[in-house]
């Protein structure tokens, strides 16, 4: 055992149960933590920010595979920005289309609260038979 070394001791090391991440820190005096993820998707945002980074430094190193380079080449395209702008366009077109039902659908409610008014200012009993 290395001398000064506690045994047990794992400082240092990263846990992989602990789900933390390091971090430079501002200083360049080393690693800093970053405290686990409370959820699946900040875990898996940790994740992909790990890996981008590991990406930038490979690339800046000149050690990154082809495919690393391909997939951040890609990225750049106008074809790609077109891509992510028609995406963004089709998902404000959904919310549209969700808020257009419901208002819909509290508008139904409305005309039918209507009828039922009507009906019984004219006198008309409710009945069981709908229109």
């Amino acid at each position: 055992m290395p001398r000064g070394k506690i045994p047990g001791d794992v400082s240092g090391q990263k846990s992989r149960e602990s789900g933390g991440e390091e971090l430079d820190s501002p200083r360049g005096k080393g690693k800093s933590r970053r405290p686990p993820a409370t959820t699946p998707e900040a875990r898996e945002n940790q994740l992909i920010a790990a890996a981008v980074d590991l990406a930038e430094e490979q690339i800046r190193s000149g050690k990154a595979s082809a495919q690393v380079i391909t997939h951040f080449l890609k990225l750049a395209t106008v074809r790609e920005k077109l891509e992510q702008e028609r995406l963004r366009g089709e998902n404000k077109l959904l919310v549209a289309k969700v808020e257009n039902l419901a208002s819909s659908a509290r508008q139904e409610e409305l005309y039918e609260k209507a009828l039922k008014a009507m009906r019984s200012y004219s006198g008309h009993e409710d009945s069981d038979v709908e229109d």
